[in-house]
């Protein structure tokens, strides 16, 4: 499930987990097993739920999290360069809506 960190959800980590949102312009992804994971350790654990191929994902988890961090914050600036950006953001279907968590 998904929430913005403006919910009372995401306000909660942000209080447990004592997080900087002024610093912090990345996934985080909480799990009660696996405790917060942010930037590439979160795409990586998402990656890991989505199925075969992009499960394979998982294997970068060998590479240290600076160096994977390295990576995701220069596809993360790049990222509306080299793939576009929509002038407008899609309207969630009632599918999608209920995966939210407010």
């Amino acid at each position: 499930m998904f929430a913005p960190l403006q919910s009372q959800a995401g306000q909660q980590i942000i209080e447990t987990f004592n997080i900087d949102t002024s610093k912090t312009d990345s996934i985080l992804l909480y799990s009660q097993d696996n405790g917060l994971s942010i930037k590439s350790s979160a795409a990586l654990r998402i990656a890991k739920q989505l199925g075969f191929p992009r499960n394979l994902m998982t294997v970068f988890f060998i590479v240290p999290t600076f160096i994977r961090n390295w990576v995701y914050d220069y596809v993360a600036k790049n990222r509306y360069k080299w793939y576009g950006k929509k002038e407008a953001c899609m309207i969630p279907t009632p599918e999608l809506t209920a995966k939210f968590l407010q």
